[in-house]
């Protein structure tokens, strides 16, 4: 059987559900509830067949205001979420206004953890990301990633590591059927001028 197939745009991939990927759908059960949502970086390549571990989940959403965070923050905490920063909205409010991310774990862990990644129109390469899902569903679980052409770029240009470069390499491979030239050329020059201008 093949490891993936396209079903009205959305990639399903062949395969059980892991721990791991448990873990980031109960997240998610709750983000869902209260704003959008991408799920980027290592995620993206481990749940789509890359051996590899990882002690966080990186997920952008678009800068909140207070009162809209703090409903999601109750939501996550009533459903078993700490949050690494701090117990309260009052001690939050500096890290959503400032844009600086924050991390959610199951409530007596550490890991894997959910880095939430605040955003909004001024970091034009990551708010293209988020503006331009790709859907994927693994079993009973669909979630949002960037477009396969973007996160690859991104890992070869902007984070660069040993471990980006892998993971890039891993989603050339695994999608080159899908894979689309027009797309990279748009995504690398977003991908160029957001890393020039910040």
């Amino acid at each position: 059987m093949k490891s993936y197939f396209l079903e009205k745009e959305v990639i399903v991939i062949n395969r059980e559900l892991t721990e791991l990927d448990l873990f980031v759908k109960d997240f998610l059960d709750v983000v869902k509830r209260h704003c959008d949502y991408l799920i980027v970086s290592g995620f993206v390549s481990i749940s789509t067949g890359r051996t590899r571990g990882t002690e966080d989940v990186d997920i952008l959403i678009e800068q909140p205001l207070i009162k809209d965070f703090e409903k999601l923050f109750l939501d996550l905490d009533k459903n078993g979420f700490w949050c690494y920063q701090g117990d309260s909205i009052e001690i939050l409010k500096p890290y959503i206004q400032e844009m600086q991310s924050i991390r959610f774990a199951k409530k007596n862990e550490l890991f894997p953890n959910m880095e939430v990644i605040f955003i909004n129109k001024s970091k034009t390469a990551k708010y293209y990301e988020f503006t331009h899902p790709q859907k994927i569903r693994m079993k009973d679980f669909d979630f949002k990633i960037p477009i396969l052409e973007f996160e690859i770029l991104y890992k070869e240009i902007v984070l660069a590591s040993k471990k980006d470069l892998g993971d890039a390499k891993h989603l050339r491979v695994f999608f080159k059927e899908i894979l689309d030239n027009k797309k990279f050329k748009e995504c690398e020059k977003v991908i160029l001028e957001g890393n020039k201008y910040g």
